[in-house]
Order: structure tokens, then C-alpha cells, then sequence
């Protein structure tokens, strides 16, 4: 298996791909399946067990609302 290194890779989409994109996912979580995406150029596998949260930061200046799936990895 080909290890991987730390990365954090972070891509701003158009409303309608990151609309498709949120769609196909509730879909997946919706059927108890595992999720396949894509980011920039690194294909992502989510299993159907990964643990979901909502998360919301605020300071002076701005708000931000994360949507965050984690998993182990195998």
C-alpha cells in the first residue's frame, strides 16, 4: 500500500458543483454506503461508518461553518 503524507488540501467550488457534490454525499449516507470523491486531483474514500460534525468558528471579523467527516484509516 503506498503511504501517504500529512497534507491539507482545501478547493473553493461554484455553488452548483459543491451543491452536486453535497447531494451525492447525503445520498451515500442516506443508503448506508461509502462515499467517493474527488478534490482538486487527490481521489478521496470515505467509508460509510465515518463519523460526521458540524463546526462553527467566530471571531471579530468572520464566521466559518465546517462540515467534517473523519475516519480511521486501515
Amino acid at each position: 500500500m503506498k503511504k501517504r503524507k500529512t497534507r491539507d488540501i482545501e478547493k473553493e467550488y461554484p455553488k452548483k458543483e459543491f451543491i452536486r457534490k453535497i447531494r451525492r454525499f447525503a445520498d451515500s449516507l442516506e443508503k448506508g454506503r461509502k462515499f467517493r470523491i474527488q478534490v482538486k486531483s487527490e481521489t478521496i474514500n470515505i467509508p460509510k461508518n465515518a463519523l460526521i460534525n458540524i463546526e462553527h468558528e467566530s471571531t471579530k471579523k468572520e464566521e466559518e461553518l465546517e462540515f467534517q467527516i473523519k475516519w480511521k484509516k486501515e
